[in-house]
């Protein structure tokens, strides 16, 4: 079968282990074949180099994914590589002794470059983010079926990725006609509704959890204020872990309504407010108001390079005036989720807010998304959540 593949040539000397090519670097096929496929690569001296995705649509032309010319891709490869991805999670991290809500495949932290699979309890949440694990999602969906018998799905994929992959996908459920059912889930005894169909895309953040647990433990009898709060992941731990109070805020109504479900589920308080934190936190600063543990934990700022000097701007401004309700003494956790502001850039610029802020920051632990959430060394792409931990001295 493998002989029949569509052969695709670089144009230069190609020496990276990153499973990425890009356009540039790859000679024009007088045939050029359907985005997705799946296609041998050679390079510029003919000498095969790998089996993947190809895409004349895509930024990104070609997607490696298996460098041992003698493995064919196919439904048993995906079936291989998708199995050996639920075992890291279940036998080696454990994690279904912590939750029912973890990532099931991470891209190419995985080596399944442009694709995302999410379980919520009984609910798989396929993404795609490149042409070729669309074309192939049959295949897909059959292994995580072997994995997850009885699960339902839901499939989506962002307008910009079908945009940038060229190709088209609007149904809510790609196995039925009609949207998937929200999953309550649990994470550390706490519980959650995940529902991908509604409001929030992806229906939970999984990535978080070990943040969400570690900060949960430092909050008992403590005023705790959650500030890009969304769904209410850090807001609700806090109450069910004893704070004496809890303010969640968010901008977006429909994400806080299902905080306060969430809430309802735990059988806590938490009070949500609907608000833009800009104004909100100048407010409670002039008021005088002072939070024992402050966190803030706002979306994506950013997919642009051309924005992440902007997105760094937004970052300082928000954390600067954050910063200024934490009581001397009190915790303030930090987090940014766009991949593209490095760990080092961030950790920059909440030098630069404290100093603003007129505060001394003391940071206790530098952290990211949980350990379902991989990425490969030499693909550092995978690795986009960064999570500081601080005390704020005087």
């Amino acid at each position: 079968m493998t002989d029949a593949l569509p052969t695709i040539r670089l144009k230069n000397a190609w020496k990276s282990s990153h499973p990425w090519i890009f356009q540039k670097l790859v000679d024009k096929p007088a045939v050029r074949p359907k985005p997705g496929s799946i296609v041998d690569v050679v390079g510029n001296d003919g000498v095969w180099l790998g089996r993947g995705f190809y895409n004349g649509h895509s930024r990104i032309a070609l997607r490696i994914l298996e460098n041992d010319p003698a493995v064919t891709v196919d439904a048993a490869w995906f079936a291989a590589r998708i199995g050996e991805a639920v075992r890291l999670r279940r036998e080696v991290l454990g994690l279904d002794a912590v939750s029912d809500a973890w990532r099931v495949v991470h891209s190419e932290g995985d080596g399944l470059s442009g694709l995302v699979v999410d379980r919520y309890g009984d609910l798989l949440v396929v993404e795609f983010f490149s042409a070729g694990m669309f074309r192939h999602r049959e295949w897909i969906y059959e292994a995580l079926r072997q994995q997850f018998p009885g699960a339902r799905f839901h499939s989506f994929a962002d307008e910009h990725v079908q945009k940038q992959e060229s190709f088209d996908f609007k149904p809510w459920n790609s196995l039925g006609s009609e949207p998937a059912a929200p999953a309550v889930i649990t994470e550390y005894g706490v519980k959650f509704r995940a529902d991908p169909a509604g409001a929030h895309k992806t229906g939970f953040f999984a990535d978080q959890r070990e943040n969400r647990q570690w900060l949960s433990q430092q909050v008992a009898g403590k005023r705790v204020l959650d500030l890009c709060c969304n769904t209410g992941g850090f807001g609700v731990y806090a109450a069910v872990r004893g704070a004496a109070e809890v303010v969640g805020v968010d901008i977006d109504q429909d994400v806080l309504e299902i905080a306060r479900g969430n809430a309802r589920l735990n059988d806590v308080r938490v009070r949500f407010v609907q608000a833009d934190i800009f104004p909100w936190l100048r407010d409670a600063g002039n008021n005088g108001e002072g939070f024992d543990v402050v966190i803030l934990d706002p979306a994506k700022m950013t997919r642009d390079r051309e924005q992440v000097i902007p997105a760094l701007k937004k970052y300082l401004d928000m954390n600067k005036l954050a910063l200024g309700v934490v009581k001397p003494g009190g915790l303030f956790a930090t987090f940014s989720c766009t991949g593209l502001v490095s760990e080092e850039q961030f950790l920059d610029m909440l030098r630069r807010a404290a100093f603003y802020a007129g505060r001394t920051v003391q940071v206790l632990k530098v952290a990211g998304a949980g350990a379902d959430h991989p990425f490969l060394a030499h693909v550092p792409e995978s690795r986009y959540l960064k999570a500081v931990f601080c005390r704020v001295l005087d």
